[in-house]
């Protein structure tokens, strides 16, 4: 499984970069990742259970993982609007988040085990899908192109 993860995410990297090269909005995609990228590299050093190089390896995968969603929530909120299969896709990666909350109750239930870095990582990354949930009952599942509320 682990290699067909890796060919997928190869597969997926090659595609943005090659294929789907110019449909990049340069103009619209302004979300300066380093936002991103030096809180989550700065907690992984400073919260994880182990303090080796695999460990801080995992976490910041964790802790990147909880906010990657937010250049695209910050694409969406700038055109005030997306694509329907875009808005799918987003729907369904923040289920899979949720299903994951699911799961460790579950585990804590059965196993009386439950990962700290983990739970709060995937609480985090829920609360951020929340409004794009909202908008996505409310219009998507109504047959009606996501676009947001025009502020008056």
């Amino acid at each position: 499984m682990k290699v067909v993860f890796l060919l997928c995410a190869y597969v997926t990297v090659y595609m943005i970069y090659g294929k789907f090269r110019k449909t990049f909005d340069s103009e619209n995609d302004t979300f300066r990742l380093e936002f991103l990228l030096v809180p989550v590299i700065g907690l992984s050093f400073l919260e994880n259970y182990n303090f080796t190089p695999l460990e801080i390896l995992w976490t910041f995968s964790i802790y990147l993982e909880s906010v990657a969603i937010l250049p695209q929530l910050f694409m969406i909120s700038k055109t005030g609007e997306a694509e329907t299969i875009t808005t799918h896709y987003l729907f369904f990666l923040g289920l899979y988040r949720a299903l994951y909350l699911a799961n460790w109750i579950r585990r804590y239930q059965t196993e009386n085990f439950y990962d700290q870095i983990a739970v709060v990582s995937g609480v985090v990354q829920t609360i951020f899908y929340c409004d794009f949930f909202y908008l996505y009952v409310t219009k998507v599942l109504k047959g009606k192109k996501l676009s947001l509320p025009v502020p008056i």
